[in-house]
């Protein structure tokens, strides 16, 4: 029962980490397991890989917590495969729709992740104002050209992957910025190896070194780490905003994104159904705090 719920939650993770504006390290913190990951993805060191030529799997095994990181990150690939496709539709034909859904989830987050806190003070106050700046400001930058290079994709991945384990901000937002999220999403639907290799290239190196930074924040400075975090995931409420506008401007005869205009909703249907969605939203997330167990 521990590994389904713990696949679950790497089905969730996987979720989150295909919409731009969601954190799947959001995911991961609200329901418990953000330091173990952290945690075990920072024991994947030279004398792991020692462990692992010499013959020793088992002593490899523990030191990296094998058996946590394969079944969560199964649910992650699982959720991710299955899900691209969808979810590519879904803003297509919903966009408003969905990111109300995704809205509520946030809102909620926001709420779960700062309740980690243990002692608020100055610092904490000003790690959360400097998380959201960071965060509010990624909503103004403009998206920029796609580009299919191997070396630009390693480095989206590196990025993507980076964003992708802190809570709050988006990886597919990233690439969105970095210009490659169509691309990639597309490259997913179809298993094109050509893209899909260098970002995974990416991502595993900015794992190992995002890893080795976050879990040094944690044991150092525990509660402003989680205040930057927290920060975050208040700043991408401006992201996932639902009701706006996307500002186009041609370049060399391609229509590019070079900002956003955010709205008041309208009130009709459409918006009653909206507010739905982020009361669904908001009590999944609550739903699911209130059942996770205590961090791993």
């Amino acid at each position: 029962m521990k590994n389904l719920i713990l696949f679950l939650k790497g089905v969730a993770m996987g979720a989150a980490n295909v919409i731009p504006g969601v954190s799947g390290g959001t995911v991961a913190f609200i329901t418990g397991i953000y330091e173990r990951l952290i945690n075990a993805l920072k024991n994947i060191d030279l004398e792991a890989v020692k462990l692992l030529f010499s013959g020793s799997f088992r002593d490899f095994a523990l030191k990296i917590d094998l058996s946590f990181l394969v079944i969560l990150f199964l649910g992650v690939f699982v959720s991710i495969l299955s899900l691209a496709k969808v979810l590519e539709i879904a803003f297509e034909q919903y966009e408003i729709l969905t990111l109300s859904f995704f809205f509520g989830l946030i809102i909620a987050s926001v709420i779960a992740v700062s309740r980690q806190i243990q002692s608020v003070s100055i610092t904490v106050v000003i790690s959360f104002i400097v998380g959201a700046a960071i965060a509010i400001g990624i909503a103004f930058l403009p998206p920029a050209q796609p580009n299919d290079s191997f070396i630009y994709l390693t480095l989206c991945g590196v990025v993507a992957v980076c964003s992708m384990i802190l809570p709050g901000l988006s990886g597919s937002y990233i690439l969105l910025l970095m210009g490659n999220y169509v691309l990639v999403l597309k490259a997913i639907s179809s298993l094109d190896v050509n893209v899909l290799i260098p970002v995974a290239l990416g991502c595993f190196v900015g794992l190992i070194l995002l890893s080795r930074l976050l879990a040094y924040l944690f044991r150092k400075f525990k509660d402003a780490t989680i205040a930057v975090l927290s920060g975050f995931v208040a700043g991408s409420l401006l992201i996932i905003w639902p009701w706006k506008a996307t500002i186009m401007e041609e370049f060399a005869g391609k229509e590019k994104a070079v900002g956003y205009i955010w709205k008041m909703p309208q009130i009709d249907f459409q918006f009653a159904y909206s507010i739905f969605l982020i009361v669904i939203g908001f009590l999944l997330v609550y739903w699911m705090e209130r059942k996770s167990i205590k961090p791993e």
